[in-house]
């Protein structure tokens, strides 16, 4: 039967794939060199295939992304420690338990972008997160309440992490490597917003504001939720006044404590008024 999904008339990969499999049980056949290199697990994985994988880890949620039409993005960053306001009785510290209504507010931002996401046929404005718990999963949360699609870009760390049950299925990634996966929250991204979180949050939020301030991306909305939070964490003025930054970089960013006031930025900047 003639297969009308090839683009061409070789053999493809899969086909000698599944040929490799049923070649007889021979030394020759059981031996590494014989195995082909791109269904070789041990040739993969070696010291030198290393810009390899850095290349398969780029391009694979960059070709999913493209087929599902995924064309921009809202990316969330925020604490995977941030409890639903609905459990903040088991947060580890009563700090944790009074930020949970950022996630309430992150819930409602996710959701409200999503309709706007919807509206535009689901293309648009399409919530991505770490895909994790806190923060990340009650962005991918709003948007399934919404009944869109989000993306988690998910990474394997040294203890469990699994994605959160909201990330739609499809557009739910791994990663390995940091810097692709922090390329991929950028890639597609109209808007960041960050929530109140940890050393992976700080590292996130600062890696945009420098790309911003050095011109090696578009700027776009940077929207800190939590103000007495990242007036706390940061002494952005000191910063300014100690001449590390300048005064202007002080503009990359907005503060705000609602969902409501981050659409409103987000909607302005689009409209041209930011």
């Amino acid at each position: 039967m003639k297969d009308d999904s090839r683009s061409h008339p070789f053999r493809d990969s899969m086909m000698d794939a599944r040929a490799a499999k049923d070649t007889p049980d021979t030394p020759q056949t059981r031996a590494p060199a014989y195995k082909l290199a791109f269904a070789d697990d041990g040739f993969m994985m070696r010291e030198e295939l290393r810009p390899v994988r850095l290349q398969l880890e780029l391009l694979k949620p960059e070709l999913i992304m493209d087929e599902r039409g995924v064309e921009s993005t809202v990316v969330m960053f925020g604490g995977a420690r941030i409890p639903d306001p609905a459990q903040k009785d088991s947060a580890k510290t009563p700090a944790l338990a009074e930020l949970s209504r950022y996630y309430d507010e992150a819930l409602k931002f996710a959701r409200r972008m999503t309709e706007i996401s919807m509206a535009q046929y689901g293309r648009e404005y399409v919530i991505c997160t770490g895909g994790g718990p806190g923060v990340m999963e009650a962005g991918n949360r709003g948007a399934h309440e919404a009944g869109g699609q989000s993306i988690g870009l998910n990474i394997v760390l040294p203890h469990e992490q699994a994605p959160n049950p909201y990330v739609t299925p499809d557009l739910c990634f791994n990663f390995h490597y940091f810097a692709i996966r922090k390329m991929h929250f950028l890639m597609r991204a109209k808007a960041v917003c960050v929530f109140p979180g940890g050393f992976g949050t700080l590292d996130e939020m600062f890696e945009t504001l420098t790309l911003i301030q050095t011109h090696r991306m578009k700027r776009i909305p940077l929207i800190l939720f939590g103000v007495d939070f990242w007036k706390n964490v940061v002494n952005w003025d000191m910063l300014a006044e100690a001449g590390t930054i300048a005064r202007e970089d002080l503009e990359l960013m907005s503060f705000v404590e609602t969902a409501e006031e981050a659409v409103q930025i987000i909607e302005s900047w689009q409209n041209g008024a930011a």
